[in-house]
């Protein structure tokens, strides 16, 4: 075997057995890992007593972290990489682990079993659960919402950076789950209030993170499908954040024409999603969380900035500005109603 062909077959490899680094990440929250790394560094034995797991498992688990960069090892003792240090330790500034735990490998991952009979069309439609039909249960819209606001937090901060909405007074976040995104928006802005359309169980949950923030006089919810219910109009911006990934790819050209018609002259437009290079080159983490959403959402479409821009311009949006939200996975497109 050629050098280069080794190569390639390692890259395979590495790619195919990518879903194993992912269980062994998830293993890793289920039973506090990096948390208890946290208090500094530990033999597999100490680990094993604190976390009241077999030693034989957690020590074939850490070596599996070592070996994908999660855990580092230095003789018998193991520690949090930086990395693991920062997003995956509970309570941490940065910690998403939550999201990965809950709404990834609980929610996510089951669905991709259904992923080759999506792509090849012959699943079942009763098969294919919708996010009304998924959020209607009351379990399972807690487990992905709490996830969802463990894992918007931080790149709503980001959004509340980048985007300059001093003089706005209303904005409208369509989608807007628990209301983290709107959360970091009033946080920075003092003189905006919110008005978030999501389902009557997604709502419900939210209200409890609105009522944490202390901002139950700065928010209101309308709990409905944000695809079928009436917006309100005269909004000084709009956000649509993870929308456009969880909708048929048919129903983003009429979202974007209701945000132009429910803006007041001069508002904001904000679509924050995962989106890939026009070329379709990548980034990897984009496109295989676009492939991910495919899996329930079989008509959503592979969004690229180019392609949604053009969607913008076209019912009159202008000054469009393209901005990196999470590096190699989301972007946001901001875009003003001119007036």
């Amino acid at each position: 075997m050629s050098a280069q062909l080794a190569e390639t077959a390692e890259d395979v490899s590495r790619i195919a057995f990518g879903f194993m680094a992912s269980k062994a990440l998830f293993a890793g929250l289920h039973i506090g890992v990096f948390t208890n790394l946290a208090e500094g560094p530990k033999t597999a034995t100490q680990v094993a007593k604190e976390t009241d797991v077999p030693v034989n498992r957690v020590t074939t688990l850490l070596t599996a972290l070592t070996g994908i960069g999660l855990v580092d090892r230095e003789e018998e003792t193991y520690a949090n990489s930086p990395g693991a240090e920062a997003f995956l330790v509970h309570g941490a500034k940065y910690d998403f682990g939550d999201y990965l735990r809950y709404q990834i490998d609980g929610q996510m991952y089951p669905f991709l079993d259904q992923l080759n009979d999506v792509v090849d069309g012959s699943l079942d439609p009763n098969a294919v659960d919708s996010y009304q039909h998924w959020m209607a249960d009351p379990e399972e819209a807690a487990l992905y919402s709490n996830a969802q606001q463990a894992g918007s937090l931080g790149p709503g901060r980001t959004l509340a950076r980048l985007v300059d909405l001093s003089g706005a007074k209303n904005l409208l976040d369509i989608g807007g789950g628990t209301g983290a995104m709107s959360i970091r928006l009033l946080e920075a802005n003092p003189d905006l209030v919110a008005t978030i359309i999501d389902f009557p169980n997604v709502a419900e949950i939210g209200w409890r993170f609105v009522t944490e923030a202390g901002m139950v006089d700065r928010v209101r919810y309308i709990p409905a499908n944000a695809l079928q219910t009436e917006w309100p109009t005269g909004q000084d911006a709009i956000l649509m954040s993870y929308l456009f990934s969880g909708v048929p790819g048919t129903e983003v050209p009429r979202l974007v024409k209701d945000a132009f018609d429910c803006l007041a002259p001069g508002g904001h437009y904000m679509v924050h999603d995962f989106m890939v290079e026009d070329d379709r080159s990548g980034p990897p983490m984009a496109a295989l969380w676009q492939l991910q959403h495919m899996a329930f959402t079989p008509e959503a479409r592979s969004v690229t900035p180019g392609w949604l821009k053009g969607q913008m311009e076209e019912v009159g949006f202008t000054d469009i500005r393209e901005e990196e939200m999470i590096p190699g996975l989301t972007r946001l497109l901001h875009a003003r109603k001119p007036g």
